[in-house]
């Protein structure tokens, strides 16, 4: 019962300061990253920038963009790095294979006190591109965060649990660390090496790595039943950039 009570403080301190630790963490080094999301209106070719029709971003980002336009210019370099994201697979691409209408999710590191200027001055470091079609997901995202703790076999995997959204912290309430989650033929996992994504199967899912579970599934779900629904994606040591994206 104690124990169980730890876990219960444990996981309520998460779900009350996971956003405000983010914050300070980011305040005390100055940088952060700012995401800006929307949809290309030229082709990429080389450029040295590239001109986004933008549509929305993480919190940073629109806070920027108060008062200004749609149309914005970002500058990317030799050091950016282009994924394509297709059917949810992620491939390391060339600047060239963007182009016009494609949506696309800029990134850039600056410090938090930069004006939008010099925001969209500093070259972004990735660029996430899905193509020109899609539609908003009709269910909620849940995502978990946890520590491997056996390796995944038939349909199903065990973490202990570290962090998640706040929709996942909040159905943690009152629940052990560790959870079993669900994936089928349909699942995709990633493996990120030096921010590169690999596709891998859940047989090369090390024990003892940091996993991030993103699962499609109605606000109204228990977490039972949320952890019965086959994963959408799993993600192997993914970046913190991707996993605290909405």
């Amino acid at each position: 019962m104690r124990k169980h009570l730890v876990y219960l403080g444990l996981v309520a301190v998460a779900v009350l300061t996971v956003g405000a630790s983010s914050t300070l963490a980011a305040r005390g080094s100055g940088t952060i990253n700012f995401s800006f999301n929307g949809r290309l209106l030229a082709d990429a070719g080389s450029s040295s920038s590239l001109f986004v029709d933008v549509k929305g971003g993480n919190k940073p980002a629109l806070r920027k963009l108060l008062g200004q336009g749609h149309t914005q210019q970002f500058a990317v370099d030799s050091n950016t790095q282009y994924i394509r994201w297709t059917h949810g697979v992620p491939q390391v691409v060339e600047e060239s294979n963007l182009v016009a209408d494609d949506r696309v999710t800029i990134n850039v590191r600056a410090p938090r006190s930069d004006s939008l200027a010099q925001i969209e001055a500093t070259p972004s470091w990735r660029v996430a591109d899905r193509g020109p079609f899609g539609h908003n997901p009709r269910r909620p995202l849940w995502l978990f965060i946890g520590t491997l703790e056996a390796p995944a076999a038939s349909g199903h995997f065990m973490l202990s649990m570290t962090d998640g959204n706040h929709r996942a912290l909040k159905a943690l309430l009152g629940q052990g660390l560790d959870q079993a989650f669900t994936y089928d033929a349909h699942t995709i996992f990633v493996l990120w090496q030096g921010g590169v994504p690999h596709v891998i199967s859940p047989s090369q899912l090390v024990v003892g790595d940091r996993i991030s579970v993103r699962i499609r599934a109605p606000q109204r779900y228990s977490l039972a039943q949320v952890e019965a629904v086959p994963a959408n994606h799993v993600g192997d040591h993914e970046p913190f950039t991707n996993v605290s994206s909405p």
